[in-house]
């Protein structure tokens, strides 16, 4: 337990340095005001852990890791946007708190800081990183569209909803550990 506390306190630093921007300021607030509502940070976590496991110094791949957690907080501010949610972690969501364009916006700019976070690694790994983060990428958003069309269906196999559900969740905690 003391070991996932090390390396949960790792990503939250990693989180606190991350230097946005001041302006646009309704671009870079939304990203830090989601990421200051904390989580379990689990995706980060394991890909550190994956990397120790592996033989390596997990500090080497923070910056993976934490690209992983704001690939994944995107995806919280684009899904809360889709169903309308109105809080996040009991705090009024990114779209609540601005405007769905705001939202927009501001998810797609951390998809892309989280590739550029991706990029800091070794450069003879770059090439196998990017390609599983975004087969990764491409499945979560699966995920999200059969969520979305299950939505207005009422024969949904449990099949189908397993699928989607390791298309949304699943996939993401296998690239962490993939990466890592």
């Amino acid at each position: 337990m003391e070991k996932i506390q090390s390396y949960m306190q790792l990503v939250e630093q990693g989180i606190r340095e991350l230097k946005f921007p001041e302006k646009p300021k309704e671009l870079y607030e939304p990203m830090h005001y989601l990421l200051s509502l904390g989580g379990k940070r689990m995706r980060p976590v394991l890909l550190l852990m994956g990397h120790e496991l592996f033989g390596g110094k997990s500090s080497d791949v923070l910056p993976q890791a934490i690209a992983i957690e704001l690939f994944h907080n995107f995806s919280l501010i684009h899904d809360d946007i889709m169903d309308q949610a109105p809080l996040r972690r009991g705090k009024p969501t990114v779209h609540a708190k601005w405007n769905s364009n705001v939202g927009i916006l501001s998810g797609d700019g951390m998809l892309v800081i989280a590739y550029q976070l991706l990029s800091q690694c070794k450069p003879e790994k770059l090439p196998e990183v990017i390609s599983i983060f975004s087969k990764t990428a491409i499945e979560v958003c699966e995920g999200q569209q059969f969520d979305m069309e299950f939505e207005t269906r009422d024969d949904v196999s449990i099949d189908e909803y397993i699928e989607m559900i390791a298309l949304k969740t699943s996939v993401l905690l296998g690239g962490a550990l993939k990466i890592g």
